[in-house]
């Protein structure tokens, strides 16, 4: 018996769509860097991009345990001398592109390199309740009913 190894013609991508409304953060970004790597699959192969595409929706209204929202810093540099900046959760949630904080969340929990470039390609974040892609019929991800942890009620 021989190890399966996936080549382009078994992959088979299905839509998702998940509303990230009270679901922490850190949950939801777990959730949704395994089912862009495809390892929730029987299939799945490390070196090729078996995974699904994710739409997450209402990205405005993800939480945040504890106090990260106030102490959770994000740095980036601008690449002039002295030109490192920063803005914490609740600069960015209540900023232009909330949708932001998602995306670096899992983007962080998946491989750098182009196999991670080309699944991040999958992921599509929206700020509100509403996307493009209807089209594709995407089925209904329900990360806030597979544990109860995976909510905030404050």
């Amino acid at each position: 018996m021989k190890t399966f190894s996936a080549t382009p013609a078994d992959i088979e991508k299905k839509w998702y769509v998940v509303d990230a409304e009270g679901v922490v953060l850190g949950r939801l970004a777990a959730i949704v860097a395994n089912r862009l790597r495809g390892k929730h699959k029987p299939s799945y192969t490390p070196h090729m991009d078996d995974g699904d595409n994710i739409i997450i929706i209402n990205a405005e209204k993800v939480k945040l345990t504890g106090k990260k929202m106030d102490d959770k810093i994000h740095y980036w540099h601008t690449g002039y001398p002295g030109g490192i900046k920063s803005r914490n959760a609740k600069q960015i949630l209540e900023g232009e592109h909330p949708e932001r904080l998602i995306t670096k969340a899992v983007q962080r929990m998946i491989p750098s390199g182009p196999l991670g470039r080309q699944q991040m390609r999958n992921l599509r974040v929206y700020a509100g309740a509403e996307h493009p892609h209807t089209a594709q019929n995407p089925e209904v991800l329900d990360v806030a009913g597979m544990n109860e942890k995976n909510t905030r009620s404050r």
